[in-house]
C-alpha cells in the first residue's frame, strides 16, 4: 500500500482536494518528495519556518534539549531553562512594557486565551475583530470570522462579537465603553496582505484607550522578521495591550504566546486561579528550538535583508501581463492576477515545476508569498523565472 493510501485511510482530512505532497525530506529553501523531486518552497507552512528547513542551530538545540528532559509539568510547577531562558531573551528585544510571555501551543489557542484575558481584565463581554480576518478555528477563534455563510455550520458561537472594517475610521466608533477587547491584525493576511493605511491602526489603538478597551495585536503571521522587523507592532509605531505571536516563534515546533505587562497577565493566576492552561504550552524542546530560531535571525541580520528581497520578487513579477498588483510588507506577500480564471492554473503549474505557492482563505485572485527568510537572490530570481513561466502556460490557456 502507498503512502498516500495509508494517509487517506487513516488521518482525519481537512479538504477533499488536499495536494497530498509526500515529504522525504527538507532543508533550506528545499522540499524533497518521496521520488526526489525537489520543490522550492515558498509558503514556508504559511510563516512557520522562517529559516527555512533543518537549520542546524535549531536541530542542535532540538537534540540538546532532548537528552536532558522532555515534557514534566507545565508552567511555574517545574522550573524549565528552556522556558526560562527564550522568555528573558524574546522579552528583551521589545519594549520594557511587555515583561510577561504566558506559554501556549498554537495560535488558535492564543487567541482563545486572550479573549479570556480580556474579559477578566475588563469585566465587559463584547469583542470586536475586523471583517475578512482570520485568527484561527476554535469556535472562540471562529467566532471573530465575518463569513457568516462559513460559521452557519458551527453556531452556536460566541456572542456580543462585532466587526469593524480594517482601513474605515467611522465603523471605529463600535468601540465603547462596553467593549473588552479588539483584535486585529497589523496586517490582514488571510484577506490577500491588506497593510493599514497610515493613521488606521494608531486611530484603533487611541480609540481603545479612550474608551477603556484592550488593544490585542494578531501577530502571529506577521511576527518573527517576516514584515521586516521583529514584529510589526515596533514598525507600525505601536503599544498593543496583548500581543499574540506563534507560527514562526518555534523554529518549526509547535509553540505561542500571549506576550503583556505582568499587571495583565497576572489576571489569569486569580479569582480564579489557572484562569487558562494548556498541557503542552512551552513544551522545553519547542523552546530550545524557539531561542536557537531567534538567536539565529539576530547574528545572522536576517531581518534586515527582508525589505530588499520583498523588492527583488516585485521586480521580477510585476512587469508580466497577467500581474494586476503585487502588495506586501516584507516578506508576507500576495500577487494578484488580472483574472481570477487564471489562479488556479498558476498555482498548479507552479507546483508542477517545483516552487509551492497557495491561496488566501479571504481572496480569489491572489497567490500567496511567503519565503523562508534565508532564501538568496539566486533562489528569488529562480522562482520567479518559474512564476513567470506558469503566468505563461496560464495565459496561453484563455
Amino acid at each position: 500500500m502507498s503512502l498516500r493510501n495509508i494517509y487517506l485511510e487513516n488521518v482525519g482530512q481537512t479538504s477533499e482536494m488536499s495536494m497530498l505532497l509526500e515529504v522525504s525530506h527538507a532543508k533550506g529553501v528545499y522540499i524533497y518528495d518521496t521520488s526526489g523531486k525537489q520543490y522550492m518552497d515558498l509558503n514556508s507552512g504559511i510563516s512557520v519556518s522562517n529559516l527555512g528547513h533543518s537549520h542546524p542551530a535549531i536541530i542542535e538545540a532540538i537534540q540538546k534539549q532532548s537528552e536532558a528532559h522532555l515534557h514534566t509539568m507545565v508552567y511555574g510547577e517545574h522550573v524549565q531553562s528552556s522556558q526560562a531562558l527564550f522568555a528573558k531573551n524574546l522579552l528583551s528585544k521589545i519594549d520594557d512594557r511587555y515583561n510577561s510571555l504566558y506559554y501556549l501551543l498554537t495560535g488558535s489557542e492564543v487567541v482563545e486565551a486572550a479573549m479570556k484575558l480580556a474579559k477578566k481584565q475588563t469585566n465587559r463581554t463584547q469583542i470586536i475583530a475586523a471583517k475578512h480576518a482570520y485568527h484561527g478555528s476554535t469556535q472562540g477563534a471562529e467566532s471573530l470570522r465575518s463569513d457568516e455563510s462559513y460559521k452557519r455550520a458551527f453556531y452556536p458561537l460566541l456572542p456580543d462579537i462585532d466587526y469593524i472594517v480594517f482601513n474605515d475610521l467611522e465603523s471605529l466608533q463600535l468601540i465603547t465603553e462596553k467593549t473588552a477587547c479588539v483584535i486585529i491584525e497589523p496586517v490582514q493576511a488571510e484577506a490577500g496582505i491588506i497593510s493599514p493605511t497610515h493613521h488606521f491602526l494608531n486611530a484603533v489603538q487611541n480609540k481603545c484607550k479612550e474608551t477603556g478597551t484592550l488593544f490585542i495585536l494578531d501577530e502571529i503571521q506577521t511576527g518573527f522578521g517576516r514584515t521586516g522587523s521583529l514584529f510589526a507592532f515596533q514598525k507600525f509605531g505601536l503599544a498593543p495591550d496583548i500581543i499574540c505571536i506563534g507560527k514562526a516563534m518555534g523554529g518549526g515546533l509547535p509553540l505561542s504566546g500571549l506576550i503583556s505587562s505582568k499587571e495583565i497577565m497576572m489576571s489569569l493566576a486569580k479569582n480564579p486561579a489557572l484562569g487558562h492552561i494548556s498541557t503542552f504550552g512551552g513544551h522545553p524542546l519547542s523552546c530550545a528550538s524557539a531561542n536557537a530560531a531567534l538567536k539565529v535571525l539576530e547574528n545572522e541580520n536576517l531581518i534586515e535583508t527582508v525589505e530588499k528581497k520583498a523588492l527583488l520578487f516585485v521586480n521580477e513579477l510585476s512587469n508580466h501581463t497577467i500581474i494586476k498588483e503585487i502588495r506586501f510588507e516584507g516578506l508576507l506577500m500576495a500577487v494578484e492576477v488580472t483574472k481570477r480564471k487564471y489562479l488556479k492554473h498558476v498555482v498548479s503549474k507552479a507546483i508542477e515545476l517545483g516552487v509551492l505557492i497557495d491561496f488566501f482563505l479571504f481572496n480569489r485572485s491572489s497567490f500567496r508569498l511567503a519565503p523562508p527568510l534565508i532564501i538568496s537572490e539566486k533562489d528569488i530570481k529562480k522562482a520567479s523565472s518559474i512564476l513567470r513561466e506558469a503566468f505563461n502556460y496560464a495565459e496561453s490557456l484563455y
